[in-house]
């Protein structure tokens, strides 16, 4: 599924001011930018869920076989390595058609050169590696009010262009969604109700170097 149909942005909150009135309203909105920008929480403790609220065991159990531990931690975990490639390192997967195809011998004024195999093969896999965009992965906390708190965001490596000559970047094509669970309050002070709520939250799950 491309980027324009991401499945659903998580919860956005809209405060509404008044005298006798303070809700949450939770809206599912697609998005074209991604990772998810930082949720605008209302900063009042008296929103946050309890400590009884916070018992594994039953939260487990309401987000049932949503629970993906490659992308989703109770606890804060170590930090993703981001280690940069080596020399010798080569993307994953098999080489884009678009690269494969390519004619090396065509030339702008009309000549054609001679490419042996050897040297076609390893231009092109240079080039592969230039232009390859692999997905960085690093840990995101959000916060108390989701469970479990901690997602693994994926983003485009923006560190230099990814074309020769230079102009285009790596930017998002895929996205898939995981489930967590939202604390979700209605009403206000003692009259309020909240509880855990099932929400989707898109990630990044594939890059490509684009204008």
């Amino acid at each position: 599924m491309g980027l324009s149909q991401t499945l659903l942005v998580y919860a956005m909150v809209c405060v509404h001011l008044g005298v006798s009135q303070h809700f949450f309203r939770l809206r599912p909105l697609p998005s074209e930018h991604l990772p998810v920008p930082d949720l605008k929480e209302d900063p009042d403790p008296e929103y946050d869920p309890r400590e009884q609220d916070l018992a594994e065991k039953p939260l487990r159990k309401k987000l049932g076989s949503h629970f993906d531990p490659s992308f989703m931690a109770i606890t804060a975990p170590l930090p993703v390595n981001l280690s940069t490639p080596d020399a010798q390192w080569k993307p994953p997967g098999h080489m884009p058609n678009e690269i494969k195809k390519l004619d090396l011998t065509e030339t702008p004024y009309g000549k054609r050169l001679k490419v042996g195999k050897k040297a076609r093969r390893k231009f092109l896999q240079l080039l592969w590696t230039y232009t390859y965009c692999p997905v960085v992965h690093t840990w995101k906390d959000l916060g108390v009010r989701f469970w479990p708190r901690y997602i693994k965001e994926g983003n485009c490596s923006s560190e230099r262009s990814c074309s020769f000559p230079e102009g285009m970047s790596c930017k998002p094509i895929k996205s898939i969604s995981k489930t967590f669970l939202r604390w979700y309050c209605q009403g206000f002070l003692r009259q309020k109700y909240c509880t855990w709520i099932q929400v989707q939250y898109p990630i990044i799950s594939e890059c490509k170097c684009s204008c």
